[in-house]
């Protein structure tokens, strides 16, 4: 058996990449698709966790100036920026047959980038739960969910990311700078091109030879989105993701009942 890879990815349209990013774990939930890794980038944006406010998260003036579109997530953490430097991974599992807990996630699935990067002669470690971390530096931070039925884990790995834009349209409270002993947010973290030889492309075959093996699976096969994905993803996009409400005003899923009623009517089929 091969693990489905997917490198689907729309760079210039981070409302659809995200609603993308939510399809795939929606259709593996309810046995569209099989067990999914998707590996993809955006070129110019900031993604804020589903809990932040993005006024206090993001400096919005330069995210404008900079032509940045600030989109919400569906799952916790912190915000991040995103550009062709930053590589994003995500895994959608079934919650069928294996733990589906925030644990199960963070004890096993984290060793996933963490062998990658490893097996590239990186020292990788992970230090508070979620972040992955090189020569003290943090590379990557990830997030994950357990929803409609499937368990869900994503992160974003620093590269060659522009990491001057990055400390720019971010704010971090001062208080978890201090608690790091850095001034600022470009210095607690670093891209994994300034520490060793290595491209976006390097990443993408070590992550999925990693996930492969660590969920069993002999190989790995390159997918595209099954149609019914992809009418999962333009509906969440039209109904939700192109939406002041869910960006900006962090409304709950359920706010978006057009959106939910027409997925659940795709899992039916």
């Amino acid at each position: 058996m091969s693990l489905r890879v997917v490198t689907f990815e729309e760079p210039e349209d981070p409302h659809f990449n995200m609603a993308v990013e939510e399809a795939i774990p929606r259709a593996r939930g309810c046995d569209i698709v099989g067990d999914t890794l998707r590996l993809w980038r955006n070129a110019n944006a900031v993604i804020i966790g589903y809990f932040q406010r993005a006024e206090e998260e993001v400096n919005l003036d330069v995210a404008e100036a900079m032509g940045a579109a600030v989109v919400r997530r569906f799952t916790g953490g912190g915000a991040v920026y995103h550009d062709l430097g930053n590589l994003n991974y995500a895994l959608s599992l079934s919650a069928s047959g294996r733990p589906a807990s925030l644990d199960y996630v963070f004890s096993e699935l984290l060793r996933g980038p963490v062998e990658a990067l490893r097996s590239l002669g990186f020292s990788a470690e992970v230090q508070n739960v979620n972040d992955i971390v090189v020569s003290g530096r943090k590379v990557s931070g990830t997030a994950a969910t357990i929803s409609w039925g499937s368990v869900f884990f994503h992160g974003a790995m620093l590269v060659s990311t522009d990491l001057a834009r990055l400390a720019s349209v971010l704010k971090v409270p001062a208080k978890k700078l201090i608690d790091k002993g850095v001034s600022s947010v470009k210095y607690r973290v670093t891209n994994l091109s300034e520490l060793g030889r290595v491209t976006v492309d390097d990443i993408v075959g070590r992550l999925a030879e990693s996930f492969s093996k660590l969920l069993g699976y002999n190989s790995y096969r390159l997918s595209l989105l099954t149609p019914e994905e992809l009418e999962i993803a333009n509906v969440l996009y039209n109904e939700k993701y192109t939406k002041r409400e869910w960006n900006y005003e962090r409304a709950p899923h359920r706010a978006f009942a057009r959106a939910e009623g027409e997925i659940a009517r795709v899992c039916k089929r």
